[in-house]
């Protein structure tokens, strides 16, 4: 069952929270970060990204970076950017995209949830990007960035959040580039705080969303404190790291798809033929084809749309990867046809997540970058979870989830 545990958040005071919010650290390079900041000293960036702070062309792993994200973090604090709250509180942060609304819990999840799997995964994680993060979290003491957890729903915790979001939020900002919605509740009343830990703890599982690398990270940083401190109890901050926790039913994966530089030597004729051994196809036209539902995908190459839907018996619906459309396309046309074997290594592949649009595919096809472009059939939240479940992980670059969690609203201290 779920272990987690309210804390005091730092955060930043009202009147500052849109100079201070920014996106996450992995969603855009050092040169984007800095055109962002640009003119805002108050830019989170300046902590999460701080190779802002140097020449261009500075390396983000240099320790002189690290050291100066320390260093900046403090300086916000010092001149009141960001503020800790006097008691432990937990935290709702609710975000709108296109109309909908998702309604998230901050909590400080436990560290040994994530070594025992109660905490569970669906994707690997790299150990460079991992240690990268465990710098960061060290050099801070501090994880400054929440990780994207999802909870089977509850009635209880549904009606805890429900009773909060009808008054005025702390925060509400639109953010700027995406337009999507950003709102922030403080949870202080102990009765309900109480109740909260305890909902939590008949939870059997949490699942990891989003941030695979800060989940690992995080963690790792907190079981190195219990083994360095001599006098560890298990109680101490350390033990837990900042997630922002969603009921699974409010959270949508959206596509993640693939774009390829050649045809590994073939025609288009001949990859088409290549491909009617295991697809039924037929051609669209050239209007943006989407894919209609599982096991149906969309191909773009030489300026025409095509429908491809797997035939019966080319994937097998009782297992739970090889259900998957990433794994039918990676298999029979990425590696098959395409001889592309490794997706994390090959260098004539991209991805291209969902939230660009189909039209991102084309016209990186369109303009010679590419050859050919794939999209997918977005997986569920049940899929994700079924695969979590059975221990399984997914291969790469699977699931793409929108909107990203904005980070600044709060921010968790180790001590």
């Amino acid at each position: 069952m779920a272990t987690v545990k309210p804390f005091k958040g730092i955060r930043p005071p009202q009147a500052l929270v849109e100079q201070v919010a920014s996106r996450p650290y992995d969603v855009l390079n050092s040169e984007e970060a800095r055109q962002e900041a640009e003119g805002n000293e108050k830019s989170l960036y300046h902590i999460i990204k701080p190779e802002i702070d140097f020449e261009p062309g500075t390396d983000e792993h240099d320790p002189r970076v690290y050291q100066k994200a320390a260093e900046n973090f403090q300086m916000f604090q010092d001149k009141g950017w960001l503020v800790q709250d006097e008691q432990e509180n937990y935290y709702i942060y609710a975000q709108t995209m296109n109309g909908k609304t998702q309604y998230g819990l901050v909590v400080g999840a436990y560290v040994p949830d994530y070594m025992n799997g109660i905490i569970k995964k669906h994707e690997l994680t790299r150990r460079d990007k991992e240690e990268d993060r465990m710098k960061h979290v060290r050099v801070n003491n501090a994880n400054i960035e929440p990780v994207f957890f999802a909870y089977p729903d509850n009635a209880q915790l549904d009606a805890i959040v429900a009773k909060y979001t009808k008054e005025k939020p702390v925060y509400d900002f639109i953010a700027p580039g995406d337009g999507f919605g950003h709102k922030f509740w403080i949870i202080d009343q102990r009765a309900d705080i109480d109740a909260i830990t305890k909902e939590f703890a008949k939870i059997p599982y949490l699942y990891i969303a989003d941030g695979h690398h800060r989940s690992a990270a995080a963690a790792l940083v907190g079981a190195e404190k219990a083994k360095q401190n001599p006098h560890h109890k298990g109680d101490e901050e350390y033990n837990y790291f900042m997630a922002v926790a969603f009921p699974a039913s409010q959270l949508t994966i959206i596509d993640y798809n693939r774009v390829v530089k050649d045809l590994n030597g073939l025609t288009e004729a001949e990859f088409l033929n290549a491909l009617k051994e295991n697809f039924d196809i037929q051609e669209v036209g050239t209007e943006i084809y989407k894919p209609a539902r599982l096991h149906n995908f969309s191909l773009y190459l030489g300026g025409k749309w095509y429908s491809l839907t797997a035939k019966p018996g080319t994937y097998n619906d009782s297992d739970p990867i090889g259900v998957l459309d990433v794994t039918i396309s990676s298999n029979l046309i990425l590696d098959k046809i395409l001889g592309i074997k490794d997706l994390r290594s090959d260098k004539r592949i991209d991805f291209v997540g969902g939230i660009r649009g189909l039209g991102e595919l084309k016209r990186r096809v369109d303009s010679g970058e590419m050859k050919v472009a794939l999209a997918l059939y977005p997986v569920s939240m049940k899929q994700l979870m079924d695969i979590a479940d059975s221990g399984n992980i997914m291969p790469p670059k699977t699931t793409w989830f929108e909107p990203k969690l904005r980070s600044g609203l709060v921010i968790h201290k180790l001590v």
